[in-house]
């Protein structure tokens, strides 16, 4: 069972960056190969983004699941929405839906 606290530290790093990616590792130092397919997705287009290393907490590792109600890691949220994880990821930035959507939020790189 997820804690309060932890689904509180969860919202805030949700709610506190435009852009916030859940990973296991760094975006430097991926420790999967599909957060280190988001990490590089994100890096192509160049918008800037929070990254939240889940293997440095247990609970949040468990809780991001429990707060998205998705079971997998990693997971992309903007603006406070959850986006999805690896495979809805790279196929919204193979079609072009990625990059317009952080156009539509007022997040596309200058």
């Amino acid at each position: 069972m997820t804690d309060q606290a932890t689904l509180d530290a969860i919202k805030s790093a949700v709610t506190d960056n435009d852009v916030v990616l859940f990973m296991k590792g760094t975006p430097t130092f991926p420790q999967c190969g599909f957060s280190s397919v988001v990490a590089n997705v994100l890096n192509h287009i160049g918008v800037e983004y929070a990254a939240v290393n889940v293997l440095d907490d247990h609970d949040v590792r468990e809780g991001i699941k429990v707060y998205s109600d998705w079971p997998t890691i990693p997971q992309l949220y903007v603006k406070g929405e959850f986006v999805g994880g690896c495979d809805i990821i790279k196929e919204m930035f193979e079609a072009g839906e990625l990059q317009q959507l952080f156009k539509d939020k007022g997040l596309a790189p200058a």
